[in-house]
């Protein structure tokens, strides 16, 4: 189950993220069963849980919050139902990166989210060899949802 809850003035297309989680989730082979919460936040409450759980502050971009460290199974062997966990999303900060990046808010949210479902799914971005590979595959699921949408 994907539940998605916008708590700003913001308008997202809830439908949408709820979407391409459960695209996400079924590429990574996890079972249909699998709970994830998307909660999108504004930037005090995003800097209060950057300050509370990574002790930086400001409001960050993104942040993951993983419960019963679900790992990605395999066409065979999907990954059992079990709580995935929740994502933090800002999307003011998302905006302001899109601006930077080149693209729409709408499009960073989308890949904030495919990149805290990685990170749910056990994927970081410390050493150079995470990063190539966790940043490859949040690339390709991504590009694949869009172009299926298109």
């Amino acid at each position: 189950m994907i539940d998605v809850n916008n708590e700003t003035d913001i308008d997202v297309e809830e439908i949408e993220f709820s979407e391409l989680a459960t695209f996400v989730l079924r590429e990574m082979h996890v079972a249909d069963g699998a709970e994830l919460s998307i909660i999108f936040v504004d930037e005090p409450a995003m800097e209060q849980l950057h300050i509370q759980w990574m002790d930086e502050p400001g409001p960050t971009d993104v942040l993951s919050f993983p419960m019963d460290e679900l790992r990605p199974g395999t066409p065979d062997e999907p990954t059992p139902a079990g709580l995935l966990g929740d994502i933090v999303v800002c999307p003011t900060v998302a905006a302001r990166q899109a601006e930077t990046a080149g693209h729409t808010a709408e499009e960073e949210m989308l890949l904030l989210t495919t990149h805290g479902i990685l990170h749910l799914l056990g994927y970081d971005h410390v050493e150079p060899e995470e990063e190539k590979e966790m940043f490859a595959l949040q690339r390709k699921l991504l590009l694949t949802f869009l172009a299926g949408r298109a």
